[in-house]
């Protein structure tokens, strides 16, 4: 015991600063480790949402509910769009409009041929041809585009409008 406290006479001054480095090192550790803690209690505050007595097992498990539910309706809905989309293939899509003079004397472009197409080109080319005596309108099938009824150069032209997605109302 003579031996340690003649040690500690003669070095004294390095064992100060020695403890007082251990302090300071101890001390600048504690800070680094009040603020990793802190932002901890941050985040996990945050993950709790301020719930009091929050369980971390409990509220992953909420999470994995909800997640399921948001994965189920999300199913739902693609099968729902799934329906919409082979109901909607068969509505009218296409359509082409020509409006012409079916006859040279009449002015003012009153007679017209519409196709009316759905997305497998199946459909109808309704046409309507305007008189002074009389006005007569028909209609004639279109089955992948073309109709085995005769058709008139503006029809023809109404079905390609369709066909190509060109809505334009006067050709000229």
């Amino acid at each position: 015991m003579d031996r340690i406290l003649q040690f500690l006479n003669v070095y004294t001054e390095y064992f100060l600063i020695g403890l007082i480095l251990s302090f300071i090192v101890l001390l600048i550790l504690y800070i680094v480790s009040l603020r990793k803690f802190k932002k901890h209690k941050e985040r996990y505050n945050s993950l709790t949402r301020g719930l009091s007595g929050a369980n971390i097992e409990d509220l992953f498990l909420s999470i994995n509910r909800d997640i399921a539910s948001v994965n189920r309706d999300i199913n739902l809905l693609e099968d729902h769009i799934e329906t919409l989309e082979t109901k909607l293939s068969f509505a009218l899509q296409r359509i082409g409009f020509v409006r012409y003079n079916a006859f040279g004397d009449m002015g003012s472009e009153l007679s017209f041929s519409i196709a009316l197409l759905d997305s497998y080109n199946n459909g109808f080319v309704l046409t309507s041809i305007y008189g002074r005596e009389r006005s007569v309108s028909f209609s004639k099938p279109i089955k992948n585009g073309k109709t085995n009824i005769p058709i008139s150069p503006e029809e023809m032209l109404a079905i390609d409008r369709a066909l190509k997605g060109e809505n334009t109302i006067n050709p000229k």
